[in-house]
This record gives structure tokens, C-alpha cells and sequence, in this order.
């Protein structure tokens, strides 16, 4: 994300730019892992003001409700910026290297990823910033959805309705974030957790991502049998062929993603 100076700020534009990224990225077949990171000193701290009436004010109610017309264009303006889930909807897994604050829409857009890691100086919530504290700043990019999945729904709770904020190491702590590391680190430790990745069988890495993901949504047993079907369709690709032949010859695999 490449708005420094506005700490990153999400507005129609960078959305767009996000989702365009994501169709290609989806379209080729050999991306193995993604890595999500903001511009200067922030991940992102939120998104752009909504739609306003033109006097200025936020609201635009009429008999206690919202206009039609500001209603319109406040539909039209969430459409916009809504990215989460063209995020998380990459097969391949998708790092979110947080450098920085992760704050309202920022949040939403960092959960949408697998794995988070962050330096020690990340600050972290929803309903964070002036942006967020409009009648618009409901959690509406999965805050309210895959923030509870990952921390559970008192963590959530908390963050949603107080909109603290919690430091990294606490982040670390409730499990909102895999690694916290020096500042001066995380590209590093970022680079080194996407090597560790690509260098797996990438079939084998969407196949796991998908287990997880699918897996959280259904009973045990069907969770355990959607495991079971996709360990028996990677049997049969060229990776897992290679992944014998390499242990047996004592050599480094190389996967061609077939």
C-alpha cells in the first residue's frame, strides 16, 4: 500500500489498485506467496472520510434517517473500498508484514491475511481514529467476522465496542499476530517466512490453507474428511512424486506447482 503520507489510508483508489493485484495474482500460477505491507511508518490506520452532506456534517437524516441520496452514495462509497475479501480469498497463503499501526480499516485489511507479523512498535484496533468513529465506521471489511474467529468472541468484543487499541506484544499474546520482531527486523523475518513457504510443495501449501479456512465452517467429521480428500488428490500430483524422489536421493525438492 503506497499512500505514506496519509499513513496509508484505504480510499477508493488504493482499493481498487488491491483488488486489481489480487485478479492477477490469482491468475498466475506462479505466485507461491503473497506479502502485504504499507508504505513509510504504518501499515494503515484506517480509510478515508465517508460521503458528507454539504454543509459539512456527517449524518444526513431525514425523519431520523439517513437521505436516500447521501444513503446512495454511502452504499456506493463502502462497495469501493471493500478488499478484505478479494484478500482472503487468494488460494496461495498471504503474509501481513505490519509495519506499523494496523488501525480500523487497517485491521480489517491485516485479518484478512494467514499470517501476521509485526513490529514491536504496531499498535492494533478497530473503530481506531477519527476516520472510524463516524455513523461509517462500523467494522464492515470482516471485522466483525474474522476478528472473533482469530482471537475469539471476547477479545473481539472487547476491541469492537471499547475501540482500545492493544500494543504487539499483547496482540502476540491473544494470538491477533504469529511474530512480533524489531522494527529494524521485519523485512527480514518476513523474507525468511516467505522462503520457508515457497520453498514447500505449493499445491501442498493451498491444499493446507484451504483445510484450515473450509475446516472452520464445518463439523469435525466433514472437516476431517475435506482433509482426507485433499491429502488424496495431492497423491497424485508431480510435487509429491518429486518430494519422494528427493528424500530418497537426499537433495533439496524442486517443486514445479504440477
Amino acid at each position: 500500500m503506497n499512500r505514506p503520507a496519509q499513513s496509508n489510508l484505504i480510499n477508493p483508489a488504493l482499493a481498487a489498485e488491491l483488488r486489481d493485484a489480487c485478479q492477477v495474482i490469482r491468475e498466475s500460477e506462479s505466485v507461491r506467496v503473497v506479502v502485504v505491507s504499507g508504505a513509510g511508518n504504518a501499515f494503515s490506520v484506517g480509510r478515508d472520510s465517508p460521503p458528507q452532506e454539504p454543509d459539512g456534517e456527517v449524518g444526513g437524516k431525514v425523519g431520523g434517517k439517513l437521505g436516500g441520496s447521501l444513503l446512495n452514495d454511502r452504499s456506493a462509497w463502502i462497495k469501493q473500498l471493500q478488499v478484505a475479501n478479494s484478500i482472503a480469498a487468494l488460494p496461495m497463503p498471504v503474509i501481513m508484514s505490519i509495519n506499523g499501526d494496523a488501525l480500523g480499516h487497517g485491521l480489517e485489511l491485516a485479518l484478512a491475511g494467514d499470517l501476521r507479523i509485526c513490529s514491536e512498535n504496531s499498535r492494533f484496533g478497530l473503530n481506531s481514529g477519527s476516520q472510524e468513529q463516524s455513523p461509517a465506521g462500523f467494522p464492515w471489511d470482516g471485522g466483525t467476522q474474522r476478528l472473533p474467529r482469530l482471537v475469539g468472541p471476547a477479545w473481539a468484543a472487547d476491541l469492537i465496542l471499547t475501540s482500545r487499541t492493544v500494543d504487539a506484544p499483547q496482540a502476540l499474546a491473544i494470538g491477533l499476530v504469529n511474530r512480533v520482531v524489531p522494527a529494524g527486523d521485519l523485512v527480514a523475518e518476513t523474507q525468511r517466512m516467505a522462503d520457508s513457504i515457497a520453498a514447500g510443495g505449493p499445491i501442498a501449501a493451498r491444499y493446507a490453507k484451504e483445510a484450515v479456512i473450509k475446516g472452520m465452517d464445518l463439523t469435525l467429521d466433514d472437516g476431517l474428511r475435506l482433509e482426507a480428500d485433499l491429502n488424496v488428490i495431492l497423491q497424485s500430483t508431480q510435487d509429491r512424486a518429486e518430494g519422494l524422489r528427493s528424500f530418497t536421493e537426499k537433495r533439496t525438492p524442486k517443486y514445479s506447482g504440477e
